[in-house]
């Protein structure tokens, strides 16, 4: 476990620390309180109890980090952008280590509300038939809430502290689809050049990625182009490589969606199991890949490709590799 007051004071330990929306039911409490009582009965501590940068501040705070603070607000992709840019800085020298990932919690009436009048929620009353993607009966996702927060470091100071390691990020892509507020490219060709990237930076070739962890939302509109853009840029490779959506079992937990899957990722090159797209019986058309349907499987890999996608057109793949000692 790192030793936090090691790290107190230091310009060199940095927080990278992402939510999509912010403190979402404060907001609702708030506004309900406003127009019910007044403005004077609004809490003082308002603004700082929603803004999405507070995750990060508190974090900094708690802690004595003093070195970046930084919260990415990029909706879905935010964490994994979160990750990949702490990855980066330490990459290139500018900071030593970063606690990094996301939060988010958004089940409130006006965030429900919101999406469900975008049609991007399913209506399904069957927990098991509820978030399926890639299936052809998908037709949207459920909501989730929670956090994923990850220690990024220095290897030579992980290796010095003892620290115990789940996997290197060795490879990070992010682009922008510059096409719809919420839909993406119908080809998928933002996100799979933000795959190309990533495998790019990593020193690997296409074909030496064992397992890809899809954003795979359920949505319509999400699970086919994402399909397109894994064929892109793993070529044929694409129809060996499981390919699963892990949103199946946690729901989607928007902006702390790409620190939990990142998670997942590490855990599955660092015990050989490959989780399942739970409830997947039917994919859709076009949908013909390697999605894990309902059990995972044992596998031994040793690079992994996390996908993370957000409105606005938001692109980030981070790719992850197995922890094999030196």
């Amino acid at each position: 476990m790192l030793d936090m007051e090691s790290v107190k004071g230091s310009h060199r330990a940095a927080v990278y620390f992402g939510s999509g929306i912010g403190g979402l039911a404060i907001m609702q409490e708030q506004v309900g309180k406003l127009f019910e009582k007044g403005p004077e009965r609004v809490n003082p501590l308002f603004i700082p109890m929603t803004i999405a940068n507070m995750a990060a501040g508190h974090i900094s705070l708690k802690y004595g980090l003093k070195g970046p603070s930084l919260p990415i607000v990029t909706a879905c992709a935010s964490s994994a952008n979160c990750l990949g840019e702490a990855f980066r800085a330490i990459k290139h020298g500018y900071i030593d280590l970063a606690i990094t990932g996301g939060a988010e919690a958004s089940i409130t009436e006006i965030g429900v509300a919101g999406f469900i009048n975008l049609t991007a929620l399913t209506e399904s009353t069957d927990p098991d038939r509820a978030c399926i993607p890639f299936d052809k009966d998908r037709a949207g996702f459920v909501m989730g809430e929670g956090a994923g927060a990850l220690v990024v470091e220095r290897l030579d100071m992980a290796l010095a502290r003892g620290a115990r390691i789940y996997a290197e990020v060795v490879g990070y892509g992010t682009t922008s689809d510059a096409y719809h507020m919420t839909a993406p490219l119908p080809d998928g060709s933002g996100a799979a050049e933000a795959m190309r990237v990533a495998i790019d930076e990593a020193g690997i070739e296409p074909s030496q990625v064992g397992y890809v962890n899809a954003h795979g939302t359920g949505t319509p509109a999400n699970d086919l182009p994402e399909t397109l853009a894994v064929k892109t840029a793993l070529g044929k490779h694409a129809y060996n490589v499981p390919f699963s959506s892990t949103k199946s079992v946690t729901g989607h937990l928007l902006g702390a969606a790409g620190a939990i899957e990142s998670t997942v990722c590490a855990l599955a090159l660092r015990d050989g199991f490959i989780p399942p797209t739970a409830g997947l019986e039917t994919p859709g058309e076009g949908c013909d890949l390697d999605y894990v349907q309902k059990t995972g499987r044992k596998a031994d890999i040793r690079y992994a490709l996390s996908n993370s996608l957000g409105f606005g057109g938001h692109n980030a793949c981070l790719c992850l590799k197995k922890w094999e000692g030196k």
